[in-house]
């Protein structure tokens, strides 16, 4: 797969949005795709995912504000953050995975202030 770079990150104010994106150094076609995010002592865990075939699964959490896209043809994807709430803060990665093997992003910070 190769790396994976996350932007889009920052401050926003509660009911705000924020789009993510990870760019892949190669290509994503085969793989899912997924966003994680882990706050301050808490473990990392999975906010949305997008299978090869465009299916989505996401966290209770963030049903009906977030949403996952992907574009095969560059290599994206995406994480539209809408009605941010306080517990959303935190670092967000992206994650693509096949075959029981992973790769992840560095981490890009999410704060969402009051």
């Amino acid at each position: 797969q190769g790396q994976l770079v996350e932007s889009g990150g920052g401050l926003v104010q509660a009911g705000g949005s924020l789009r993510l994106s990870c760019v892949a150094s190669g290509s994503i076609f085969s793989y899912t795709m997924g966003w994680y995010r882990q706050a301050p002592g808490k473990s990392r865990e999975l906010v949305a995912e997008i299978l090869s075939d465009g299916g989505t699964k996401y966290a209770d959490s963030v049903k009906g504000r977030f949403t996952i896209s992907r574009d095969n043809a560059e290599n994206t994807v995406d994480l539209q953050m809408n009605s941010l709430k306080l517990d959303d803060t935190g670092v967000y990665y992206c994650k693509s995975s096949t075959w029981g093997i992973a790769w992840w992003g560095q981490g890009t910070q999410v704060t969402v202030s009051s």
